[in-house]
Formats: C-alpha cells, structure tokens, sequence
C-alpha cells in the first residue's frame, strides 16, 4: 500500500504569491518560502504588505482566478492518480487554492486557512499543525503506507525526510546544494520514473 505525497506551488502549479506580485507590481510580494524558511515570518511578512497597499483577500483570489497549472502538470497527476493514492500537502490555503484544485481535477489536498476582517482584509491566517507535511507523512506511515514524496523548497524538506522516498523536482539549485540526499528532477517525466523505481524498490524491500 503505498501513497504519493506532493507539494502543490512549484510543483503543480505557478507561485501564487510570484503571480500576485506581478500583476500588482509590487516586488515584494514575490518572496517566497524559497527564500525564507521561517514560514511564521514569510506570512508576517505577507499579510503587513497586504494592508500597507490596501489590498485584500479578494484581490489575490482575482489573480488566482486567471492562473492555471504548470504545463504537463494534470497529465501527470491523472497518471499518477491511476496508479496510486495522491495526497496534495501544501503550505497554500483553502481560500487560494479551489480554481486550481478544480483545474487539477479536485485531488485530495491538506492545507490552512485565511481569516478575514469585515473590510475583506486578511486578518490572520491558522495553521492546521505546525510542520504539517512530516506529520501527514509520518501518520500515513503509522497506517502502514510506504510514502514517496516530492517538494521543490525549504518547507517541504521534512516531508522529504519523513517519507520512504523524497524528491525535489523544479527546486532551485541553491536549494537541492542544501539537501544533496533528495534526488533531483527538472521534468515531470523524470519524477514519474523516479516514483515508479522507488514503488518497486519499495514492493521488494516489503515483500
């Protein structure tokens, strides 16, 4: 029994937050968890910005509405979806996330969530749990699945390490330099082969 856990911005989808900064010309708000690792900090960050400009919840889910998933990305998560469970772990929130899962065909997806002020401003945001992809991986583990994993920055690197088999796959170098124990994959093609050797690998070693 095995499930394949993936992270969803970078992976199967563009940055929010990078497409946000760019319809709104504000640069700042291209940073991302690549380039903080404390998440705590990043959503501070964030959600100051957010009220300095004047910009609320529903302008970033105008930006998200016209987004669309990377090139290739359904395809592989349909063939992925056929042959094992597919659980989507993200650090986005429920509030961002619905017009890509629809594109996406509505997998399974663990995530946060957004609390706004009369005015529509972001006012808080509510983590599920802290560090909340090692703990889903390590849970699916205590449910006896053998898990493989692939993320593409800091925040997903405890997923990585947790799961029977992680990956990085469009991960900055800068990053993969960091974690040189999660193999590296720059195509959707080479993540499936990745994940097919590793369910194998894995079969055999519970067999």
């Amino acid at each position: 029994m095995q499930v394949v856990c993936l992270d969803l911005e970078g992976v199967l989808v563009p940055e929010i937050w990078i497409a946000f900064s760019q319809r709104t010309g504000i640069q700042e708000f291209a940073r991302t968890t690549r380039d903080e690792p404390d998440y705590d900090k990043l959503m501070g960050y964030r959600l100051a910005l957010l009220r300095q400009h004047g910009l609320k919840l529903a302008d970033i889910q105008a930006v998200i509405g016209g987004m669309a998933p990377m090139d290739g990305a359904k395809d592989f998560l349909d063939d992925l979806r056929a042959r094992f469970q597919v659980i989507i772990l993200s650090d986005t929130f429920y509030e961002f996330a619905d017009p890509l899962m629809k594109q996406l065909g509505r997998p399974t997806l663990f995530c946060h969530r957004l609390e706004t002020d009369a005015q529509g401003f972001v006012s808080a945001y509510r983590l599920r749990q802290r560090d909340p992809k090692s703990h889903a991986v390590n849970a699916f583990k205590s449910l006896n699945f053998q898990v493989m994993a692939a993320g593409d920055s800091y925040n997903d690197t405890g997923m990585l390490a947790a799961a029977d088999a992680g990956f990085f796959i469009h991960a900055p170098a800068s990053i993969a330099a960091q974690f040189p124990q999660f193999p590296v994959n720059t195509s959707y093609a080479e993540l499936k082969a990745a994940i097919d050797a590793a369910s194998a690998r894995l079969r055999a070693s519970a067999s």
